[in-house]
């Protein structure tokens, strides 16, 4: 199996995280917040929905299950939990 070769801007990123507390912080916030924004839209797509269907059955707009799944920041229960329903899914919140 080949290991992928850092660019550099990897190799930067993954320095700094080891110097710089607040950036670690930081960038750990971010790729929590992506991965959110993964599962929606897997789990949308699974259920076999477009953004503007999903967007329908919550009562929103296809611009906002958009930003749902692209940058899901300040996202709230209520919001998780109407998603979930439309997707016939159970919302999970776990403290780790």
């Amino acid at each position: 199996m080949k290991t992928k070769k850092l660019d550099d801007l990897d190799r930067y990123v993954a320095d700094r995280m080891k110097v710089d507390p607040d950036f670690a912080a930081a960038c750990d916030e971010e790729r929590r917040e992506w991965e959110l924004g993964q599962v929606l839209a897997k789990a949308r797509e699974r259920a076999g929905l477009t953004q503007e269907a999903l967007a329908k059955k919550i009562g929103t707009t296809r611009s906002a299950v958009c930003r749902y799944e692209r940058q899901p920041t300040n996202l709230t229960l209520s919001t998780l939990e109407k998603v979930a329903r439309a997707l016939d899914r159970k919302l999970v919140v776990k403290l780790a």
